[in-house]
């Protein structure tokens, strides 16, 4: 049996996780609305709750760095700051529970975080007894301050054993390839034997310089990362950063229509507090959440790169297919891209004939096609197109 063998993350997650929005802002007093508090993640779970985003699918509640107290108690526990989480983390857990949702929290398997907060190297078990008697739901576990990649991958496959030990469902949210990578290749398949969803490259910022590299990274490595996901497992190119303020309109619908292509898991990072019901709209999108969460669970992948655009595709359940047409060009207008429909699945997509609906930027009936056609849509530049076939 699988080490990780959890039933957890059949499709992927989704949720809500505090880092890129609010990063670490311990002081409650000059700024108690953007502090890393108690406060804040029920703040956020009422929201979730009330205005749709419970409903849309995104479940986990998560807490990232900060949110420790700067020692272990007496006992050699990890503890909440006092003073930012007077309740503690077991009455935060049960709120959250209470409005259908789930906490996530986070820890590191060095012997500090990378903010400098207690890690969890030689107290795996401990941690992981810990969170479970919190109630939490998932861990996201960070890859700072471990002395050897030996030390790293130990970190990695212990916390996994510990977690599946107390006998809670604990999604398992790893870093441990892009630890890895600047010494070695990755051997996924054990990665996968260990953790529910990894990520492989660097931090998302709220910009599009950060999307774009995160879809170059992507495609120039899909050959060793797209076969491993799949239900259980998936790899993650970190938060959506829609509804901040780093990315135009274009920029966030192809932040969207790729995440869902990739598979990734959806953890937003913003204030949902005040969003604008456009972000809202796009990060609700019932069409593009059901591609991500299609429960084929195969990541899509770019099949075409001709000047400034790119043509992906994700099979789909049903036979069905996501393509996205993302026109990387910065300069100009709209730009007709035109494909031939033979590209598609390897020529399975319209054979014979099939019908097309574009799902973003608008939703619209693009009518039947045949296997020999071409299609010719218009990309705005930095957006994306998306369409299901």
């Amino acid at each position: 049996a699988a080490a990780l063998d959890n039933g957890l993350a059949r499709t992927p997650p989704m949720g809500w996780l505090h880092w890129e929005r609010f990063l670490c802002a311990t002081d409650c007093i000059a700024d108690p609305r953007r502090c890393v508090s108690e406060q804040l993640f029920v703040e956020m779970a009422d929201v979730m709750a009330a205005e749709g985003w419970r409903d849309a699918g995104y479940e986990f509640v998560c807490i990232d760095d900060c949110w420790m107290a700067p020692h272990r108690d007496e006992h050699g526990r990890l503890q909440a700051d006092p003073k930012r989480f007077p309740s503690g983390i077991r009455r935060l857990a049960d709120y959250i529970h209470s409005k259908g949702l789930k906490l996530g929290i986070y820890s590191d398997v060095g012997n500090k975080t990378c903010a400098g907060f207690p890690g969890s190297y030689n107290h795996y078990d401990l941690d992981a007894q810990t969170f479970a008697s919190w109630g939490v739901d998932l861990l996201k576990f960070d890859g700072c301050n471990s002395d050897s990649l030996e030390l790293l991958a130990e970190g990695y496959k212990h916390m996994s054993l510990a977690l599946n030990k107390t006998g809670r469902s604990i999604v398992y949210s790893c870093e441990w390839p892009f630890y890895l990578r600047p010494m070695q290749e990755p051997n996924y398949t054990e990665i996968k034997h260990y953790c529910n969803h990894w990520r492989n490259f660097f931090d998302v910022y709220d910009s599009w310089s950060s999307i774009k590299s995160i879809l170059d990274w992507t495609a120039l490595h899909q050959d060793s990362i797209v076969k491993i996901a799949g239900p259980g497992g998936w790899n993650d190119p970190d938060m959506l950063v829609i509804g901040n303020f780093g990315l135009s309109w274009d920029q966030a619908v192809t932040q969207m229509a790729m995440w869902a292509v990739m598979a990734a898991p959806l953890f937003m990072s913003n204030d949902l507090r005040q969003i604008t019901p456009e972000a809202k709209w796009l990060l609700q999108n019932k069409e593009v959440i059901a591609i991500n969460q299609d429960p084929l669970g195969k990541q899509g992948y770019q099949i075409m790169k001709d000047k400034n655009f790119e043509l992906w595709e994700r099979p789909l359940s049903g036979q069905a297919y996501a393509v996205a047409v993302l026109n990387q060009q910065e300069i100009g207008g709209p730009q007709n891209f035109t494909f031939s429909l033979t590209f598609l699945g390897n020529g399975l997509a319209c054979n014979p004939a099939c019908s097309i609906q574009q799902i973003l930027p608008a939703s619209r009936d693009l009518g039947v096609y045949s296997w020999v056609s071409s299609l010719s849509v218009e990309v705005n530049p930095t957006g994306t197109v998306l369409l299901k076939i």
